[in-house]
């Protein structure tokens, strides 16, 4: 089938929904799409944070939790009616993550991973997708993570959620990009947000020196790497070198990063045998 429509969309008349856009990196990717002209929409579940991240771009927005596939179906109908446009670029960046020991999280903690970072990505790109392919044109962009690149130590109910939105992309760029749809997956790791601050709460010392002494990412880098990818059309986007390498090289790069990630998390156990004794019996 012949590629229709592969020239980059023209922000300044486009429609950009975002979910999770009261906050952290869809905020910061608002932002942006704003600052060049387009009309922004934004979802999220915490209406005040909502309401002051509309305000301060001046975009349409509706409160809805993205597990929700009937309400966030609405909202998005709600958006496009309001804007007069249908949606031209849809980001999913709402999220949630909750690190743990495997055999300490509670199973409803697994569901609601899966609930709201795949099926959350799943129903707001099927909301949107048959317009786009109907139009020839578009751009649906999932934010996943660098735990969708690859295994970490107490990201056992995140990681596979991300991974899921990573193999679900995957799937969808074959599909909608020879209708003219671009379609693109984002890596990022820690990035300094208010998820970020909630997450290091719960996150394990193993997965703290595993992580090592890494600095966050600023929401802004992210931002300016998804649009950088959506001029482009770029199917995978990695904001800095190290998801990168990982996105490139990972199965090359596995065993000696399990091999490196083993030996941090040995060193943490040494230092606690007791308590290490008593998760490895619970």
């Amino acid at each position: 089938m012949r590629l229709r429509n592969t020239r980059p969309l023209d922000f300044g008349s486009a429609h950009v929904i975002v979910t999770g856009g009261s906050s952290g990196i869809g905020l910061a990717t608002a932002r942006l799409f704003a600052g060049r002209g387009a009309k922004v929409s934004l979802i999220a579940r915490g209406r005040e944070r909502l309401v002051e991240a509309a305000k301060e771009l001046s975009s349409a927005a509706r409160a809805a939790d993205v597990a929700d596939q009937a309400g966030l179906t609405r909202a998005i109908a709600e958006l496009e009616e309001e804007q007069g446009q249908p949606c031209d670029v849809l980001i999913t960046s709402a999220g949630l993550a909750r690190p743990g020991h495997f055999l300490e999280l509670p199973d409803e903690v697994f569901r609601q991973m899966m609930e709201v970072d795949y099926f959350g990505t799943l129903y707001a790109i099927r909301a949107v997708a048959p317009g786009m392919v109907e139009r020839g044109h578009g751009s649906v962009v999932a934010v996943s993570s660098a735990a969708g690149l690859i295994g970490i130590f107490g990201y056992s109910a995140y990681g596979p959620a991300k991974f899921a939105v990573r193999g679900l992309m995957e799937s969808v760029r074959a599909e909608l990009t020879p209708h003219g749809v671009h379609v693109g997956v984002v890596f990022p790791p820690d990035v300094d947000t208010p998820q970020l601050a909630e997450e290091n709460q719960w996150k394990p010392q193993e997965t703290r020196v595993v992580g090592g002494t890494i600095k966050p990412l600023t929401a802004q880098k992210v931002a300016a790497a998804v649009v950088d990818g959506i001029e482009r059309r770029r199917f995978v986007i990695c904001p800095d070198a190290g998801t990168r390498a990982l996105a490139r090289f990972g199965s090359v790069l596995l065993p000696f990063l399990n091999r490196e990630f083993d030996r941090r998390v040995n060193v943490v156990r040494r230092s606690r045998p007791a308590e290490g004794l008593r998760s490895a019996d619970s």
